[in-house]
């Protein structure tokens, strides 16, 4: 049974630290399995008037050689040494310089977190709790300190020695194979955001000049060898900048901005102060090996950890439960800077379609938590899609009850009032109402209370006195315990029978808030009424997603249908389109017989026929109309005793019958494919490519022999990987020559590149094929897959938990068996990735009986074992919490 726990913090309890750290000093020998570690500590006591306390520092896997106050080496009963703890019972009063030495392994740290060797680099990753790996530490983010590092290493295996900050001195030392570099830091930063990298590697250069004329050196560094795959994120990088500059008014503050880029990461990247290190796949790119959206998220992704600068590095988190303050709002920030370089539609249908795929799915289960969580045992399971999507959505709100205006006034506000300090989530809310003057008490419920608000809307015209009345009830999600009304705004249009949008004009003063065509719903029952409309009008509701809610309405497929043709929202266009697709899909789930709903199926393709051959839309807008709900969507909506056969059966059906009537439309979208033209990553060109890969999935759909043999002919004429990864995509679920041979040959094209061979993984783990399991299995003992690749694992075994709904919810359990064992034998090399994997489990509440039997016996399996670790311990109790 489990014998590693851990204790749980809860937010009632933090108080301010009772020492504080002004100056770090280390000095870091590099060595594969005895890296030696002199920390320098200037510390000083925080709590005037208090009694002294004892000094704590938090520490893990580390060995002792020496520690000294003030100069004084102290001997072993000077001090208590736990199992991740040293604590110093009597310390000098006011200041004092505490001397730590240490020793670690960075070779045998496999669960790179803290310092790690991997492929001849050493590298860290001090978020969230991985200081306490390299030195003993007060290792919480409240605690901020100037950095001054020096590294010394052999020449030959690391010529390369990064940490935060800007260069000093740097050298040879004379008399061995050594040398060394000093960096420092100049802006105060919690511990999370150390930085340290060494080894061989590669490097681009350019140069950046901030709005006040301020130039600064721009660096990325990856594996020798793969510099030219390097050129599209520094020209990211440089958007990034100028765009912070215009939108928010930010300029970078140190001399050199640097990016490492290593194929062994935790994370998707982190924003080390000045020192950012990224997993490889969101930075090496080229057309050859990276396909569009691949192309896109390394924008997207560099831009948040830019961001960060600001967001997380001038102004940090005071502790844990703030984690959505950092994140939240930078991806709300990073969000809005694809919009502004894409097209901010098709950005804005992405950024739902992953909050819904993600978080809704994770507010609807035992993982459900609050923005802001009350309590945690391990924070590496609290980086959450609740945290990052729901996080910025909050913040979306509060731009659009502000206005761009009001929130750029109020995000000044909080720099003036928190730069250099570690804030809270009442700080930035209350410099947003106090620049504009608002009150949004009411507004932070949202942080504090977990599920997803459901409003349910039901319209009414009345002909005789021309108005039309809205009734609204706002819900808890079911499942969570009744919260307080929120503070919710609605953005809304009332059309007319040509598609106008009517004034919105209230009746009487005592009406809800209203903005413009947003409405402020703020009490669990509200009824607005609209005067001065003659006709019923067709109401365009919660537009542009404007709230992370559910709406229930019930409404012909006339209006729907109407919507799709007509709103000049282009996401709620989008949005009738997704409705009606599931009320469709839903249909046929409760249906005997899946033919009732040919007749709606037919107006659907007619609609969808209109969006396809409008001339003013963009390519990728149109893409998007042809993805339709997923299998875990759909099991969504069903709620309860869910049945993933049945499900997969209907949207089969479903978009067999609808490639057939779209055939001819769908014939002319491909013959229209571009050849001959190189290859451009830019919005434009991947838009054109998104609708044709689009039209060839759904073309494709009923997987017959001529679909096999056009996806092959697909797969061989591709000249980039967003092409051929369309075509492959549509063979990976087929049985047959062309399958076996496409997949062959891009293994034997690419076996030497680890990020395109994480594709191929990829293909085969969410193919909807009776066999996927055992090939599962028999990848597993492939040569080129290792439990110690982050990348690797997430590409075969994550990528079958998390998109291969079907068969990880096999009738049998055998894709929760599967992935419970994969998870136990993981747990002991890297747990916050066994975490994750585990995480997978988060709806099996709502399947059927059998399936639920299975999944429940598959975690109780993994908590059963033996010293598990914190991290997947905690995961496992959440998953089996009701």
């Amino acid at each position: 049974m489990r014998t590693d726990t851990s204790p749980r913090f809860h937010l009632k309890d933090y108080r301010p630290p009772n020492y504080l750290v002004d100056e770090v000093h280390l000095d870091i020998l590099l060595d594969p399995t005895r890296t030696i570690v002199h920390s320098k500590l200037n510390v000083r006591h925080n709590l005037d008037g208090t009694k002294q306390s004892p000094l704590e520092l938090q520490g893990e896997d580390l060995e002792i050689i020496s520690i000294q106050l003030d100069g004084v080496e102290l001997a072993p009963k000077a001090y208590i040494l736990g199992k991740d703890k040293l604590t110093l019972v009597a310390v000098p009063s006011g200041s004092f310089v505490m001397d730590i030495t240490t020793a670690c392994n960075p070779s045998a740290n496999t669960s790179l977190s803290g310092l790690y060797l991997s492929n001849d680099i050493y590298c860290t990753q001090c978020e969230a709790e991985g200081f306490r790996r390299i030195t003993y530490f007060p290792d919480r983010p409240d605690i901020l300190a100037t950095y001054s590092v020096r590294i010394e290493a052999p020449k030959d295996a690391c010529p390369t020695l990064l940490s935060n900050g800007n260069p000093g001195e740097a050298g040879k030392i004379d008399g061995t194979d050594r040398h060394f570099a000093i960096w420092h830091d100049p802006h105060p930063k919690p511990s999370y955001l150390f930085a340290l990298v060494g080894g061989q590697l590669g490097m681009i250069s350019d140069s950046f000049e901030t709005a006040s004329g301020k130039p600064v050196d721009l660096c990325i560094y990856m594996e020798p060898g793969k510099e030219a795959l390097c050129g599209y994120s520094m020209e990211a990088l440089k958007r990034s900048m100028r765009w912070d500059e215009t939108r928010f008014g930010l300029e970078y503050d140190l001399d050199v901005f640097m990016i490492v880029a290593v194929p062994d990461f935790n994370m998707g990247a982190m924003e080390n102060k000045g020192l950012n290190i990224f997993n490889d796949k969101f930075i090496l790119a080229d057309g050859e090996t990276a396909t569009d959206n691949e192309f896109a998220r390394i924008e997207a992704i560099i831009a948040h950890e830019y961001f960060h600068n600001w967001t997380g590095n001038r102004v940090t988190c005071r502790d844990w439960f703030q984690l959505c303050l950092k994140e939240g709002l930078t991806v709300y920030r990073d969000q809005e800077f694809s919009s502004d370089i894409r097209n901010r539609t098709v950005i804005r249908i992405q950024d739902v379609r992953t909050l819904r795929a993600l978080q809704f799915p994770e507010d609807a289960g035992p993982l459900a938590h609050p923005v802001r969580p009350q309590s945690f045992q391990e924070i590496n399971n609290f980086y959450t899609a609740t945290v990052y999507e729901k996080g910025a959505e909050l913040v979306r709100m509060i731009a659009a009850i502000v206005g761009e205006g009001g929130f750029r006034k109020g995000m000044d506000l909080y720099f003036r009032r928190c730069d250099g300090t570690a804030a809270t989530v009442e700080d930035f809310v209350k410099a947003l109402e106090d620049a504009n003057g608002v009150d949004l008490g009411q507004f932070r419920l949202w942080y504090d209370q977990a599920g997803t608000p459901e409003l349910d809307i039901s319209i009414s015209h009345d002909a005789e006195t021309a108005s039309c009345i809205l009734d609204i009830k706002q819900s808890t999600a079911s499942g969570h315990p009744p919260g307080k009304p929120l503070h919710i705004p609605l953005r809304l249009a009332l059309l007319d029978q040509t598609g106008s949008e009517l004034d919105l004009e209230l009746e009487g003063k005592n009406s809800p808030d209203m903005d413009g065509d947003i409405l402020y719903i703020r009490e669990v029952e509200t009824r607005i009424k609209f005067i001065n409309i003659s006709t019923p009008p067709v109401a365009s509701l919660l537009r542009n997603f404007s709230a992370p809610v559910k709406l229930h309405i019930d409404r012909p497929d006339e209006d729907l249908l109407f919507l799709i043709r007509n709103d000049r929202d282009e996401f709620n266009r989008w949005e009738a389109a997704q409705t009606l697709a599931m009320r469709i899909l839903m249909a046929g789930y409760n249906s005997a017989n899946n033919t009732d709903q040919k007749a709606s199926m037919a107006a659907f393709a007619t609609s969808l026929q209109t969006i396809l051959e409008h001339p003013g839309l963009e390519p990728a807008y149109k893409a998007e109309f042809l993805s339709f709900p997923s299998l875990a969507d759909i099991a969504g909506e069903i709620g309860n005793d869910v049945d993933p056969d049945r499900i997969a059966d209907v949207r089969g059906i479903f978009r067999g019958e609808i490639s057939c009537l779209l055939k001819p439309i769908l014939s002319e979208i491909l013959a229209g494919a571009e050849t001959g033209i190189p290859y451009s990553p830019d919005p434009e060109s991947a838009g054109r490519r998104a609708l044709i890969s689009a039209a060839l999935g759904l073309y494709c759909a009923t997987g017959g022999p001529g679909e096999a043999r056009l996806a092959r002919k697909k797969y061989l004429q591709a000249s980039n990987m967003t092409e051929m990864m369309a075509a492959l995509s549509i063979l990976a679920h087929m049985d047959g020559d062309e399958r076996d041979a496409s997949l062959d040959e891009f293994a034997a094209r690419f076996s030497d590149n680890p990020l395109v061979m994480d594709k191929w993984f990829t293909l085969q783990a969410v193919a909807r094929r009776e066999t996927v399991i055992e090939d599962i299995g028999r990848l597993l003992d492939h040569p080129a897959f290792s439990l110690k690749k982050p990348n690797r694992v997430r590409a075969l075994v994550g990528a079958f938990a998390a998109n291969n709904y079907q068969y990880f919810h096999r009738s049998d359990g055998a894709g929760y068996n599967l992935v419970a064992e994969i998870v136990k034998k993981l747990d002991p090399i890297n747990p916050q990735i066994a975490a994750r994997l585990l995480g997978q489990f988060k709806s099996w509440r709502q399947l059927e009986a059998g399936r639920r039997n299975h999944a429940e016996a598959a975690l109780k399996c993994v908590l059963s074992t033996a010293k598990l670790s914190p991290d997947t311990g905690e995961m496992a109790t959440r998953c089996l919490s009701n």
